[in-house]
């Protein structure tokens, strides 16, 4: 990258859109405008005109001068929860029509026992299931040879059924993929324009129903991604990019346009999964390297954990009552957004989320016909939001319809006073952010005391020194680019494919290597070729390897990251004692005198992106008081008591390095305002983030 080129990366969430600049010298730009559901386009439109605007440059200029462009979505996500995906068929092997409804007999947790919590919607309706009479053998060996006219039969129902997308999921073709491949050449002969998702491509590993389930997700996904990267990918066309456009995955890499489109349930968690990459960065100054990522935005609280310099990554869950088998970033996503709704139950128990006011209407304050009070709502009730405008007064509001929305729908009906009511909501949502940490961290033997926060998402700040508190964090790291982390985050990460295969086979002292090693070989060959039609030389791919081993008997198994290890006589013993290890820091114990198989292997090949430089501010004046741009009154408190406060609000864009901001206090940075409680202070590093440390360890939320 050099002087003259631009970086530019979007991450389109439900309530806002957030866009990153980087310009040739390091320096970051952060902008946002309002999400557009409808047409993600005009959402971009709007941001490139601000970035236009502040460069005073043309926006066709600015795009064709990028280098890289990489977009993170929530489409996939919302297709998926919203049921909005196509009509979708699926070709399976005769008696095996139903594994999707039976699900292994699992059952969420929690209602294990409770025979009216009602069953997962089915993707694929049970008549577009349609059986194949073929039988391939754990070997690999043909039992049954492929009937053809199955297919071609199944072919012509779709076609009459006006089905937009066939999944080919067919027993033990990870053995050998002969029938799987001629069904979809028959399926592509007979239904042209119709998606076809394969199991051996989409997820070529053991578990048979993880596979199908995958596959069917990913053919259910795929038009509706396909037509929104389509559509993107031409409008930043249109508008004078030059350079590939790319999109998010959810494994937290980059991927070009075709890859994403024919893998289409990688793009799920797309705008959460870029948040670690960020964090990372943002912590190295400060040597930190086991963190906790929070990332409130207007409709959801999305969590990941990084412990020592590695975030995790899920394999075979259940996403939304789906199970998918690739490999994605761990997030913990929970529906407690500024946008989420305040409501009474039946009870009169006072409720926060999951439901939100998304980006239209919004939260009342919006003045777009909104009249539900909201965890914005409540911010604005205790003054830690601006009751006249947002985002640096782009964005106007009324903060006497906050007001109004919580004493009429929440004040009033409970008898309590609209401080009261607003401090409620706030300290519920609160709570149920803490739950979503707590799963992350303590449900997973990580205790969160080890770890710093890291504040991602516009309306994090708000609320990360009181979840610190209640966890017992003492270090919080709020970057001036939190309210575009994800963003930001897309610019650090490399471009990424994760490349699957079965390897079933047993570790005993006369144990063959040979067949591992091929495998290996050819899935690395294969992704080298890749990435190097994408334009990345040898030396820029960096490939590391997992196998997923289990000891013998055992149904699940533990991915182990052997590096770039190969896999021999020489090597094994090594390997083996990194699983005992594994298995002991996740489940408690080992046992070293058990035998152990391998079942799946893994290349997670990466086309590295050079890193941009570190960020620099000036230091400051010293004179804090100076910065203060008003005062407001402010309400905190603990547990149920509440204390009204006169407070200044510091300008965050004239603070320098090494100031100091102590509680109770609200810095407005542009698109995020930072709340610091009494005991609480801030001081804002040279790297551009502000470290904010508890000096009141009596606290609660």
């Amino acid at each position: 990258m050099n002087s003259k080129q631009f970086r530019l990366g979007v991450d389109a969430g439900g309530t806002f859109t957030d866009f990153v600049l980087s310009d040739g010298d390091g320096r970051m730009h952060l902008f946002k405008a309002t999400s557009t559901p409808e047409d993600g386009t005009a959402a971009i439109a709007d941001g490139l005109s601000q970035i236009a605007q502040a460069l005073d440059l043309p926006v066709r200029e600015i795009l064709s001068r990028l280098d890289l462009c990489v977009n993170g979505t929530t489409v996939a996500l919302n297709a998926l929860i919203q049921h909005k995906g196509v009509k979708t068929g699926l070709i399976c092997t005769a008696g095996h029509e139903d594994s999707l409804e039976i699900r292994l007999g699992h059952k969420e947790e929690g209602h294990r026992y409770d025979a009216r919590y009602p069953a997962a919607k089915m993707l694929v309706e049970r008549r577009l299931r349609r059986p194949i009479r073929e039988r391939v053998l754990v070997d690999g060996t043909v039992h049954t040879p492929l009937n053809e006219d199955d297919v071609r039969n199944a072919c012509a129902f779709f076609r009459a059924e006006g089905v937009e997308a066939v999944a080919i999921s067919l027993v033990w073709s990870v053995a050998n993929d002969a029938h799987e491949r001629r069904a979809a050449e028959i399926v592509r002969e007979m239904l042209p324009g119709v998606y076809v998702s394969v199991g051996s491509e989409v997820f070529p590993q053991m578990r048979e129903y993880t596979r199908t389930s995958t596959t069917v997700v990913n053919a259910y996904l795929g038009p509706v991604l396909q037509r929104y990267v389509d559509h993107i990918e031409r409008f930043y066309v249109k508008n004078g990019v030059q350079s590939p456009v790319r999109f998010y995955q959810s494994n937290g890499g980059m991927a070009s346009t075709g890859a994403m489109t024919s893998r289409a349930v990688g793009a799920i968690n797309s705008g959460p999964a870029s948040a670690p990459r960020a964090a990372l960065f943002v912590a190295k100054p400060f040597g930190y390297r086991n963190l906790i990522t929070i990332d409130m935005g207007g409709t959801s609280f999305d969590i990941t954990l990084t412990k020592d310099g590695v975030t995790n990554i899920n394999k075979d869950i259940d996403f939304l009552r789906y199970r998918i088998g690739i490999p994605m970033i761990q997030v913990e996503t929970l529906g407690a957004g500024g946008g989420s709704i305040a409501w009474i139950d039946p009870m009169g128990l006072l409720k926060v989320g999951p439901h939100s006011a998304g980006a239209v209407p919004g939260p009342a304050c919006y003045m777009r016909g909104g009249v539900e009070p909201t965890v914005t709502d409540a911010n604005v009730v205790l003054g830690y939001l601006n009751p006249e405008s947002l985002l640096g007064g782009r964005v106007k509001i009324d903060g006497q319809a906050s007001h109004q929305a919580v004493q009429t729908r929440i004040a009033k009906p409970l008898g309590l006073t609209v401080e009261k009511a607003a401090y409620g909501i706030y300290n519920i949502v609160n709570i149920n952010m803490i739950n979503g940490i707590r799963r992350v961290s303590i449900e997973r033997g990580y205790d969160p005391r080890d770890f710093v926060l890291i504040a991602a998402g516009g309306a994090t700040s708000l609320h990360i020194a009181g979840l610190a508190r209640e966890i017992g964090v003492k270090t919080v790291l709020v970057p001036k680019l939190a309210s575009g982390l994800c963003a930001f985050g897309q610019l650090l990460s490399d471009v990424k494919y994760n490349y699957l295969a079965a390897c079933p086979m047993r570790i005993e002292p006369d144990t063959s290597f040979e067949r591992i090693g091929q495998q290996f070989q050819r899935l690395e060959s294969d992704a080298i070729s890749a990435l190097g039609r994408e334009g990345f030389a040898r030396e820029h791919i960096h490939v590391e390897r997992h196998l997923d081993m289990r000891y013998r008997g055992q149904v699940h198994e533990c991915s182990v990251n052997i590096g770039s290890m190969d896999v021999n006589r020489e090597t094994i013993g090594s390997i083996r004692q990194m699983f005992d290890n594994l298995h002991r820091q996740l489940f408690t114990y080992a046992e070293p005198e058990s035998p152990v198989e391998i079942v799946n292997i893994e290349s997670t090949v990466s086309g590295m992106i050079d890193q941009p430089p570190p960020q620099a501010i000036g230091a400051g004046c010293g004179e804090v008081q100076s910065t203060v741009k008003t005062r407001r009154r402010m309400i905190f408190g603990k547990g149920t008591d509440v204390e009204t406060m006169d407070a200044p609000v510091y300008d965050g864009t004239l603070l320098g390095a090494r100031d100091v901001v102590a509680g109770p206090a609200v810095i407005e940075e542009l698109t995020t305002s930072i709340v610091l409680p009494p005991g609480w202070r801030a001081r804002l590093d040279a790297s551009g983030v502000y470290v904010l440390t508890d000096g009141d360890d009596a606290g609660s939320v």
